[in-house]
């Protein structure tokens, strides 16, 4: 049997995740992190993907995963019907991040975010020396439409409603330990962010 790689940050998210949950990954892919969850935190998985493609992957994996897109279709589930709902690596790619960051809010309780900060320095000194956002084009920068800091996400979701609870810094295959404070560092020195948010 073919032995997948675990991505830490998945690791990091599914340690977020309590026994047993009824969980919505939005945007998931391959179904690797629904994977890991439902055989690690033995979750009542769901699954929404856009690719067509990608959700064979997930579907010949045995998961539940249906097509679709975020931006359009998550007011088809009913309130409160996830204990947690998680968008991870797809916000910047969605046309109405703080609708889909809302309808996730009333869809679960506790919604997990992950995406790459570019409030990073690195990346701030790229804009600052270049006049424009850094590595437009590059193979894991193609779909960002929404550019956005550790900052700009946790007051979105403060509008929505949502607590910031707990935050780690990602820094290549190294996931930071979880922390409730310390957004100012994290914001400058993170290359991605994982943010763990409740419904206020």
């Amino acid at each position: 049997m073919e032995q997948r790689t675990v991505r830490p940050d998945h690791e990091a998210i599914a340690r977020r995740v309590h026994q047993g949950a009824r969980v919505l990954d939005v945007g998931c892919g391959d179904g690797a992190l629904l994977d890991l969850l439902k055989s690690t935190r033995g979750v009542d998985a769901r699954g929404l993907e856009l690719s067509s493609e990608t959700v064979g992957i997930a579907l010949a994996r045995g998961l539940s995963v249906i097509q679709g897109d975020a931006d359009s279709d998550l007011e088809l589930f009913p309130d409160d019907s996830f204990e947690v709902a998680i968008l991870s690596q797809a916000v910047q790619q969605m046309r109405r991040p703080a609708r889909v960051l809302g309808e996730l809010a009333r869809i679960a309780p506790e919604v997990i975010v992950s995406f790459r900060n570019y409030g990073l320095w690195s990346r701030r000194l790229t804009l600052i020396r270049q006049g424009r956002m850094p590595a437009p084009g590059l193979a894991h920068e193609e779909g960002v439409l929404l550019p956005v800091t550790a900052l700009d996400m946790i007051e979105l979701a403060s509008r929505l409603g949502l607590a910031c609870v707990a935050m780690a810094p990602v820094r290549g295959s190294a996931v930071g330990e979880f922390r409730n404070k310390g957004l100012k560092r994290l914001n400058w020195g993170a290359d991605e962010v994982i943010l763990h948010l409740k419904r206020i």
